[in-house]
């Protein structure tokens, strides 16, 4: 693909996956409550297509983007840094960055000033920005078959998050249409992502295995640091262990159906 094009695709396939929690959210409208077990194993499911989507569509291709110049072991050098990296970087956002998760309560500096509201937002805003990245950096490299998976798969995982953010914010008595607007508005910040994403890998092609490596280690982070410490605070850990390994299954079948 040429530079632009890659760059056009990466930024529009991150928009279609981020709408996928507006697809979620709607269910917000027929759904008139949300039990814990069923978002614990909905959580759950989408940390999985996560992990699976990581390996499979982004440090994979990474390592094979970098062996034919670095070798075999230098790949597996630059992808584990990279994977560092972007874990790291995701550990000082999440260090710094006041918000509020669905089960522990908030975290971050100065969290108690900010409405309850916006550290939803912003919780989510963090789970979301490295998704983004993640689908633009994918259409960086010479698998479009890949990153077409890559977005299906984050598309589908972001339907549930999308209805348990609009269910949140329904039960902390927010009306059900402006709980829809602000999950979909939580999946728009994918775009962001996915400029910067596929900007880095459609002008600077050297970046392509740093960036998918790098996207990947930030949504390892997500998915270790906060979504599976999440489905395992209500005493559901059994439906949450499932609820992953049928998230990870389901990838597996969209990257290897497409």
């Amino acid at each position: 693909m040429a530079g632009f094009d890659t760059f056009l695709l990466g930024t529009a396939a991150s928009l279609v996956a981020g709408l996928g929690t507006g697809l979620g959210a709607l269910a917000i409208f027929a759904v008139r409550r949300m039990t814990a077990a069923l978002e614990t194993l909905l959580m759950s499911m989408a940390a999985g297509i996560m992990l699976a989507a990581s390996v499979l569509s982004l440090l994979l291709p990474a390592i094979e983007a970098a062996e034919p110049t670095a070798g075999a072991t230098g790949a597996g050098l630059i992808a584990s840094t990279a994977v560092l990296l972007g874990g790291g970087l995701f550990w000082l956002v999440h260090r710094y960055v006041p918000h509020e998760h669905f089960v522990k309560g908030r975290e971050g500096r100065d969290s108690l000033e900010v409405r309850r509201l916006w550290l939803f937002v912003l919780a989510i805003t963090i789970h979301n920005f490295p998704e983004g990245l993640a689908v633009g950096a994918g259409f960086g490299g010479d698998d479009p078959e890949r990153s077409i998976a890559l977005t299906l798969g984050i598309l589908v995982q972001n339907m549930p998050e999308g209805f348990i953010v609009a269910a949140a914010l329904v039960a902390l008595g927010y009306r059900r249409r402006p709980a829809f607007l602000v999950a979909l508005l939580t999946g728009l910040v994918e775009p962001v992502g996915g400029l910067l994403g596929a900007g880095a890998v459609a002008f600077v092609a050297p970046l392509l295995p740093w960036a998918l490596a790098f996207a990947a280690g930030a949504m390892l982070f997500v998915i270790g640091g906060e979504m599976i410490p999440e489905t395992h605070r209500r005493g559901f850990e059994s439906r949450a262990t499932f609820g992953l390994l049928i998230g990870f299954c389901l990838m597996v079948m969209i990257d290897q159906t497409i």
